[in-house]
This record gives C-alpha cells, structure tokens and sequence, in this order.
C-alpha cells in the first residue's frame, strides 16, 4: 500500500450510552467475545469499557439497499437507520450464544444472495445487530453479479468500451 493510498484515519470507534453498563458489557465483551482493551472508573457511574472488534469498517447503504437486506434478513422487518453488524465464523452459534445471554433474536441465520449466513438481534444498549458468517471468500464474491467497486466498474467499462 502506498502512502498515498492509506487512510489517515487509524481507528473507527463507535460511542454508544447504556443505561445498564455492567449488562451491557457481560453481552458485548463476554457472551459476543469482544476483548476489553482499556477502560476507565472515575468513580459513581463514570465507566468506560473499549471493546477491541477486528477490523472496522464504515457501510454506506443506499434507503433501497436497506430495504432489500430487511427483506432478506429480517423477513422485511424494518432496521433502525444504525445497525451493527459482527463477522462471525459460526453465525448459528453465535446466535443461540447470544440470544442465551439475552439478545431477542429478530430473525434466524438465513443464507443471502452474496453468500453469508445472517441472522438479526435486538441486543442490549438498545442496538439492532447482524451477525454474519462469510460463506465464499472475497474474489468468489466479486465474481457474483452486481459485486464491483467503483473503481472496478470504471475499469471494466473502459475495457469493454477499448
């Protein structure tokens, strides 16, 4: 990667307020398996928990997009405008673990058309959360239809047009 090309953002961290901060914790640190990387008591109900969770990344959805995985991974139940959504390697398990720990599971792991297996919770902090398992890996992915970046697109189009 070249300089040029790096991010000058080194970390995405998503804020969230709850209520029942040790619930809370239990559910994202010890049932979802987040590891705590720092924290901090300043005494009363001054607490923070940082919950390290892989690699991040920002999801731009379009309101039709939203639509189409509602239907597909929520039997058309419609999603807050934020949603977390965790890769996971066992979506089945993870599910049964977490709706144990307290999760309201929304809808069971169902396979889409890009290859996961997704299933939604209503989870503590008030969140809504997809778990996914990736079922192909990246290049089959991109061989499926629609599956192209911009850039990707721009360069498929200029050969085709050459």
């Amino acid at each position: 990667m070249t300089d040029a090309s790096r991010s000058p953002i080194l970390q995405l961290r998503v804020v969230v307020e709850v209520e029942d901060f040790d619930a809370a914790v239990r559910f994202y640190r010890d049932a979802l398996g987040l590891p705590e990387t720092l924290a901090y008591a300043g005494g009363g109900d001054d607490r923070v928990a940082i919950l390290e969770a892989g690699r991040a990344t920002l999801e731009l959805a379009s309101p039709g997009h939203r639509r189409e995985i509602d239907r597909l991974e929520a039997g058309g139940r419609e999603s807050p405008r934020i949603r977390f959504a965790f890769e996971v390697t066992d979506a089945e398990g993870a599910t049964r673990r977490l709706e144990a720990a307290g999760a309201t599971v929304v809808a069971e792991p169902v396979e889409t058309p890009w290859r996961s297996l997704n299933s939604r919770l209503e989870a503590p902090g008030d969140l809504t959360v997809t778990l996914f398992e990736e079922l192909a890996d990246s290049h089959e992915r991109a061989a499926l239809d629609g599956f192209a970046t911009d850039d990707e697109r721009a360069r498929r189009e200029a050969g085709e047009a050459g």
